[in-house]
């Protein structure tokens, strides 16, 4: 069976603020003193994906 895969096209904004939320999150982990381990990892994918320039 053939792995399904889903794409999503975000604008530069869309971008950025999903960085800031999930940077925002991990450093309330941090001063908590829970692990972070799974948002370090999203975090890293979501940033080293490939970008594509579509047409608006």
């Amino acid at each position: 069976m053939r792995k399904q895969t889903t794409r999503h096209y975000f604008t530069y904004e869309e971008c950025q603020c999903i960085i800031r939320a999930m940077n925002d999150l991990r450093n309330s982990l941090i001063a908590e003193g829970r692990y972070t381990d799974t948002i370090d990892e999203t975090l890293h994918k979501f940033m080293t994906a490939k970008t594509k320039m579509v047409k608006s």
